[in-house]
């Protein structure tokens, strides 16, 4: 009975020693390679989401307009990741600086931009831009990735929230 209790070949002891080494051995069999996969899928949707962004952003620049073509094309190719995401189209449209009129040759003056934001740029689509003007694009996913449900399940201690798929993109019409 005494050798039971100090848990020598047999006991109890060692029963629970071998079942914490299965559930060790099965993260790391398991768990860590699925991490690593997912993490992989992670970094190659963000690839795909910049790489959407900056053609979204220079089409728009090359072509000096934002049409509801352009949008859903961006839509659309964002949806295919499997992710759903919040776009911002942020347009920073230069105005005539009347301060700049009334200052002599040598005095420059900084520019001054009439800014629209994404509600705004819908409601007007199609939207011409003149020269100068800047476009700025930013996505962030707004789901729970996988990587990101298992990184939490695994780290909940840590609490990180922040989205896993971010792009910006931003350019000057010339």
């Amino acid at each position: 009975m005494i050798n039971w209790l100090k848990g020598e070949r047999g006991s109890i002891g060692s029963s629970f020693a071998v079942v914490i080494c299965i559930g060790v051995a099965a993260i790391l069999m398991f768990i860590f390679p699925l991490m690593t996969m997912a993490d992989k899928q992670d970094d190659k949707t963000v690839q795909d989401v910049q790489i959407a962004t900056t053609e979204t952003v220079d089409n728009i620049i090359t072509t000096k307009s934002i049409t509801q073509e352009m949008y859903d094309n961006l839509l659309l190719t964002l949806a295919a990741t499997g992710n759903s995401y919040d776009v911002e189209i942020t347009v920073y449209i230069p105005e005539e600086n009347p301060a700049k009129k009334q200052t002599s040759a040598t005095q420059a003056t900084g520019d001054t931009y009439y800014i629209i934001y994404t509600s705004q740029v819908l409601e007007q689509l199609p939207l011409n831009l003149d020269q100068g003007a800047m476009v700025r694009v930013e996505v962030e996913n707004t789901n729970t990735t996988i990587a990101e449900q298992l990184r939490n399940a695994i780290f909940s201690l840590l609490g990180n929230d922040s989205a896993a798929i971010v792009a910006s993109a931003s350019g000057t019409v010339q």
